[in-house]
């Protein structure tokens, strides 16, 4: 099966720019209520995904050898970009396998999807693979579910 079936669309998904200020990023996030969500240049490639965690960490900072928090103003002079770490949820090509993308999906509530040259193009939602697998087990409701489709 073509994983293209299952790919939510850039335009249907939230995503932060890696130049966006840690608050903007913090208010998006808030906004649409993920743990986490992807990052992007403003030229289009996935750069990284982003989680609530990763916010925490830049918050609760050490500073000089000293447990201290970050204010608001703080957070307008850090970039989403800064808080990246080596990246956790690698992007898939959109020509992988179903097995492959399961693969991906098992330590991320979704999996993003990048083309030929890097471009994000969407993310596909773990709830939407297991679902392909739980029907792949059941033909009957694998058929239930084309007929409102169709």
């Amino acid at each position: 099966m073509n994983i293209a079936y299952f790919l939510l669309p850039k335009s249907r998904t939230a995503y932060l720019y890696d130049d966006y200020t840690v608050r903007q990023g913090l208010e998006k996030m808030r906004y649409h209520g993920y743990a986490a969500i992807p990052v992007i240049s403003r030229g289009g490639k996935y750069v990284g995904t982003v989680s609530e965690g990763d916010f925490l960490w830049c918050l609760l900072s050490e500073e000089g050898g000293r447990h201290a928090t970050r204010s608001l103003k703080d957070l307008e002079k850090l970039h989403v970009r800064d808080l990246l770490c080596e990246d956790s949820a690698p992007p898939v090509g959109i020509t992988v396998s179903m097995e492959e993308l399961l693969t991906s999906a098992m330590n991320q509530n979704f999996v993003p999807v990048v083309d030929d040259l890097e471009n994000f193009i969407g993310i596909i939602t773990r709830k939407d693979i297991i679902r392909y697998f739980a029907e792949q087990n059941n033909p009957a409701a694998l058929t239930q579910r084309m007929r409102k489709i169709v």
